[in-house]
């Protein structure tokens, strides 16, 4: 709520919003916020629902971002393939969910600090193919404008 933000705002203007120079916060500009969030819609994409090529795609696009990888949890779902997953970094998740009867994903990337989850974008064309990739782009946790 706003209680939070406004402590959160507090705690960084205490420090001289030095935070952000140590990764843990970005700058752009004058806004200083938490992280990126991009959410990816990857349309006649291939090979989503394939169990290890998505571990695979998770695990490289991680790397490629320079994110510490945590852990991955996929499910497999029945009857048409469908794959939920997720690989937890110690910057915030990378997730997918896969409609392979429409040969769709859904998949988001949120880093926070100074990584950059577009550099996860070309591994994960790369794998999946898709012939439609739409991309939308959040900052989270914006502490000032």
């Amino acid at each position: 709520g706003v209680g939070s933000f406004n402590k959160l705002k507090r705690v960084i203007a205490m420090k001289g919003l030095d935070k952000y120079e140590k990764g843990i916060f970005c700058r752009e500009g004058n806004t200083v916020f938490a992280g990126r969030h991009l959410l990816l819609e990857f349309w006649g994409a291939k090979n989503i629902n394939d169990l290890h090529l998505i571990e695979k795609a998770l695990t490289d696009a991680v790397k490629a971002c320079g994110a510490t990888l945590l852990q991955i949890k996929l499910h497999h779902f029945t009857p048409y393939g469908g794959i939920s997953g997720v690989a937890i970094v110690m910057e915030s998740h990378l997730t997918i969910h896969s409609w392979p009867e429409f040969d769709y994903a859904a998949i988001d990337i949120f880093l926070c600090g100074d990584r950059d989850p577009y550099k996860a974008i070309p591994v994960l064309k790369e794998i999946f193919q898709p012939s439609k990739v739409e991309i939308l782009e959040f900052k989270r946790g914006i502490v000032e404008k």
